[in-house]
């Protein structure tokens, strides 16, 4: 049976009309037309930061039309972006990810920064381009601003009333007892004081002292340790004790941006004297600036009595600008990297143990001085002219030596040295690396009582005996 077919002409006709609809909505690139007078939407842009780098380091941006720069934190501490050409900055805690949206006016190459202290010494910069042909052929001009130097000066006024930073106090003996659980506070403060007359520098520290604290437990104790970075610091700080078994010596758990705090438990194992420092990256810029102490682990039944004891830490200090250049300076990341340091101070300062502030003992006095080396560069040779060493520790080793001059003492290292003083007068505590004298490595021990003429007696100026000697 043959089919026959209707015409319906209505039916033709809709399929045409839908056709010509279909083709009229259609643009040549297949995208959605924005409704007239609409705003354009903002092109995204992601920028990520680890340690130390942005990927990528070079961003290109159409010029007129916002942007949305996408920030995100891959690293283990804080970081920043800032366009100082466009006014932008952007931060983000470590594991975040911030969004800022603004739109490039101006054609023209433009430099971004991390801008937290060292990180852009560090190599955190890049170059983000606004309208990239145009900016590869155009001149500058006062509206197209190439950041020529994005490193603020670094030697600024000293400000009025400056001091040294306070010193730390010893911790007292432990003593025989049985171990029990201790407990600690440390909190993070970044102060400004004087490193040498009419020489300011702001300072890294735990507790506002450089050394830090002295910490002092017992083997077998349970130290429990609370970490704290003020609110009003720039950047994150931690801690890491050279006495803790366990990861990154609590560093790990403690990395803190300001106003945050993290505590954590460890049993002391080991006797020995220790060095605790922060560990957060950069971690020898932090210590550079001061960041750094010891924590004493007395051994069962505690260290044998003497009559004083004293608390001294080497540091090496790296500031931007001359040597002896005056006003207030700040660090520099190139003579660190490079070693070579404008200071090489004991306790945070020239001066930090003469006059006043000098160590004290009376003839006869057995004296203890538990000796670190903070670094971050520099090992010491550590050394009391005029003395001898009855005993020393090394590296804060449970058995001494004896009879020992100058005792080696490594970066992040530290020793005990003990000896009978039995001369009075002034006594200079150097490392035997003298050039350092010369930036600062010096601190005095003043001596009082009764003359020994047995041990040691001036003689009458130019005298000779009948042999002519």
């Amino acid at each position: 049976m043959n089919r026959i077919k209707v015409k319906r002409p209505w039916m033709a006709a809709a399929v045409t009309a839908l056709a010509l609809l279909l083709v009229a909505c259609r643009t040549p690139d297949a995208r959605p037309v924005s409704k007239p007078g609409a705003p354009p939407q903002p092109v995204e842009v992601r920028l990520v930061t680890t340690e130390w780098k942005f990927e990528p380091s070079t961003l290109e941006l159409p010029v007129g039309r916002p942007v949305t720069l996408i920030l995100e934190n891959k690293g283990k501490i804080e970081h920043d972006v800032q366009i100082p050409g466009m006014g932008i900055h952007a931060h983000a805690p470590a594991g975040q990810t911030v969004r800022q949206t603004f739109t490039p006016e101006e054609t023209g190459t433009y430099d971004f920064i991390c801008s937290l202290p060292g990180h852009l010494e560090a190599g955190m910069k890049g170059k983000m381009v606004v309208g990239q042909a145009a900016a590869e052929a155009a001149p500058r001009t006062e509206a197209q601003p190439a950041a020529a130097s994005t490193t603020p000066a670094r030697v600024a006024a000293l400000p009025a009333g400056l001091n040294r930073s306070p010193q730390p106090q010893i911790a007292l003996p432990v003593g025989p007892r049985e171990p029990e659980l201790v407990s600690f506070e440390l909190e993070s403060r970044e102060i400004t004081g004087l490193l040498d007359e009419g020489v300011g520098y702001t300072l890294w520290t735990f507790g506002g002292t450089v050394p830090g604290p002295m910490l002092r437990v017992r083997q077998g104790d349970l130290v429990e340790l609370t970490f704290k970075n003020a609110p009003d610091s720039a950047v994150t700080h931690s801690i890491d004790l050279h006495a803790v078994t366990g990861p990154g010596g609590g560093a790990t758990l403690t990395q803190m941006a300001p106003g945050g705090s993290a505590g954590f438990r460890f049993q002391a194992l080991n006797p020995g004297v220790y060095v605790y420092h922060c560990a957060t990256p950069m971690v020898a810029h932090h210590i550079a600036n001061g960041m750094y102490g010891l924590i004493v682990v007395e051994p069962r039944g505690g260290l044998r009595p003497v009559d004083q004891e004293f608390y001294v830490m080497q540091g090496d200090f790296y500031l931007e600008g001359a040597r002896g250049e005056q006003g207030l300076r700040g660090f520099s990341m190139d003579k660190m990297l490079d070693e070579r340091p404008d200071y090489v101070l004991f306790n945070g300062a020239v001066g930090a143990l003469a006059g006043e502030q000098a160590l004290k003992a009376q003839v006869g006095d057995t004296v203890r001085v538990f000796f670190g080396a903070g670094g971050p560069n520099l090992s010491s040779s550590f050394h009391v002219i005029g003395e001898i060493f009855d005993r020393v520790y090394p590296e804060g080793a449970t058995e001494p030596l004896t009879n020992v001059q100058t005792t080696l003492v490594p970066a992040g290292g530290a020793a005990i040295v003990e000896f009978k003083v039995d001369v009075p007068g002034r006594y200079i505590l150097v490392d035997h690396s003298l050039g350092r004298l010369e930036k600062g490595a010096a601190g005095f021990l003043q001596v009082d009582g009764p003359d020994a003429a047995e041990i040691f007696q001036p003689l009458t100026p130019g005298h000779h005996d009948s042999a002519g000697h």
